[in-house]
């Protein structure tokens, strides 16, 4: 039997320590051997990441600082046995992991974001922070990422080959007990709509195919969508933070992370200015989450902003803090997630700005967030469409991600009593509702 961990509030984007560090450990071993070995070439994509950074001396100069710099947790020892990693990766799809644990006894979990494991402890540096926000490393990154992102979704690679009922399959009993955490009284086949429910890989032709799997008929049905006061849950996803009385260059997110509502919508004065004073609600996915984005209103799309960004820049800090009994005080693990607010201004993103049929709510944005490899926002509608609550307006590829929904001024948001810190909400489910805010 394969026993497994629980989730926690890092949503399957920090597997347990067990499973990380087994899962680091077999890359690492591979990577060391790797390297001594002559035959052993870099896949192409990787190889022109390497070229980028050693032809740039700010960029060599800045990984090699990184390592100097990183927690002593880290398994990653070198700017060299990191490229080895990559290339065990990028031809292949997000796998569910097995280990044993000290007594013996095996348990598995997802890994449903492998590239950021490698970079999530490199991540929290100072040197980091320098060489993760230089468009030069993000263009030679995204090219990387978009190799594997290619691999993924073409049917004539074998992606999908994880997505079976084996004991390290996605499928597994222990692995499909994990996809339905979150799916109340259905199983998976009911929830989703599988290809072919009958098949060993449930019909997807590709890791990305399963990653944007879509609900069946009737699941997740938009309740009281008469109602033009209600919002709805645009994701099926965890609640990060809500903020109140936003500023246009302000410290709105908590944990001395300083925002600006003109950098979240790109400097964009003329939209920023209509949501100073209003309300921010940000909510993150897991990779064992849907990743379709539905409208939260009724109304029409009246423009859409795709934004080039960072893929693992974060802020870094002095590890967990006091109080979240998740990981130990000040373990140097996951800051990415911590950094989420900051992720608003940095990420890969794309603003969908809605103008709500409810004159009251007005004009919101969704904004869908890209974190770490999970930089693919893909928009499905167009300005000028009309949105109906509930519609698919756009998705996220290739793993978990955050997205938010802003508000005006003009509005008071009140949220539903389950609409906290950690608490996982339903796509199309009400999350709050709105009424005319009191003139002074």
């Amino acid at each position: 039997m394969v026993y497994t961990t629980e989730r926690s509030k890092y949503s399957g984007w920090l597997p347990s320590p067990i499973i990380r560090e087994s899962y680091l450990a077999k890359h690492v071993k591979h990577a060391k051997r790797a390297v001594f070995d002559p035959a052993v070439v870099h896949v192409p994509a990787v190889q022109a990441f390497k070229d980028a950074i050693e032809g740039d001396s700010v960029m060599k100069t800045l990984f090699d600082q990184i390592f100097l710099q990183v927690a002593e947790e880290n398994q990653v020892p070198d700017f060299e046995t990191l490229l080895y990693i990559l290339d065990t990766i990028l031809p292949s799809a997000p796998p569910y992991f097995v280990a044993k644990d000290g007594w013996g006894n095996p348990i598995g979990e997802p890994v449903g974001v492998p590239i950021y494991l490698i970079f999530d402890l490199l991540s929290n540096t100072g040197a980091a922070y320098d060489l993760f926000r230089l468009p030069s490393f993000n263009h030679a990154l995204k090219n990387l990422l978009n190799a594997w992102g290619s691999y993924l979704s073409d049917p004539k690679q074998d992606s999908n080959a994880v997505l079976n009922t084996g004991k390290e399959g996605w499928f597994s009993q222990a692995a499909i007990k994990l996809l339905e955490t979150h799916l109340g009284q259905l199983t998976f086949n009911q929830t989703y709509h599988t290809p072919n429910p009958n098949a060993d890989n449930r019909g997807y032709e590709t890791w990305d195919d399963f990653f944007v799997r879509k609900f069946n008929p009737g699941v997740r049905p938009v309740d009281a969508a008469a109602d033009p006061s209600l919002i709805h849950s645009a994701c099926e996803s965890t609640v990060y933070r809500i903020a109140r009385k936003v500023r246009p260059h302000d410290q709105f997110w908590l944990k001395s992370q300083k925002y600006s509502l003109y950098d979240i919508l790109d400097r964009d004065q003329e939209m920023a200015e209509q949501f100073i004073g209003g309300t921010v609600y940000q909510a993150f996915l897991s990779p064992l989450d849907s990743h379709r984005w539905r409208a939260p209103v009724n109304g029409t799309i009246e423009k859409v902003v795709s934004l080039d960004g960072t893929y693992y820049a974060v802020l870094p800090d002095e590890g967990e803090p006091v109080g979240d009994d998740v990981l130990p005080k000040g373990s140097p693990y996951g800051a990415l997630i911590r950094s989420q607010g900051f992720l608003t201004i940095s990420s890969a993103r794309v603003l969908i700005y809605i103008r709500a049929d409810n004159p009251v709510i007005g004009l919101m944005c969704f904004v869908g967030i890209g974190m770490a490899e999970v930089s693919t926002c893909e928009v499905t509608v167009k300005e000028k469409q009309r949105v109906s609550t509930g519609d698919e307006i756009g998705m996220f590829h290739f793993g978990g991600s955050s997205h938010t929904l802003i508000f005006g001024p003009q509005c008071n948001v009140t949220f539903a009593d389950n609409i906290k810190e950690n608490e996982h909400i339903w796509v199309n489910s009400i999350i709050a509702q709105v009424s005319a805010a009191e003139t002074k």
